[in-house]
């Protein structure tokens, strides 16, 4: 002869207590998943501020390179010397 099992029903405290192990459990997992979003939208800031740092990185390289080709074309036209960049007033040297 089967053994017949009996139904136990918890009490309401026992199902609430429960209920709210499962709550808690979800919204520490739907934390992490808002976590998770920042960090992936933080990396993605910062990937494009390197971007933008690299190129303006060479942007800066370049106007270096334009810098030393005017001062050399001026340097060979008027010699070794000091200009007032305010009045546009050069001196030579002596």
């Amino acid at each position: 002869m089967a053994k017949k099992s009996k139904e136990i029903k918890f009490t309401q405290q026992e199902i609430d207590s429960l209920m709210n192990l499962k709550q808690s459990y979800a919204n520490v997992e739907l934390s992490l998943g808002k976590l998770e979003v920042a960090r992936m939208q933080t990396e993605q800031r910062l990937e494009k501020i390197e971007n933008d740092k690299l190129r303006l990185e060479n942007t800066y390289v370049e106007i270096q390179a334009n810098e030393a080709q005017i001062v050399g074309e001026l340097t060979e036209k008027y010699g070794v010397g000091n200009l007032d960049i305010n009045t546009g007033k050069f001196t030579p040297e002596k």
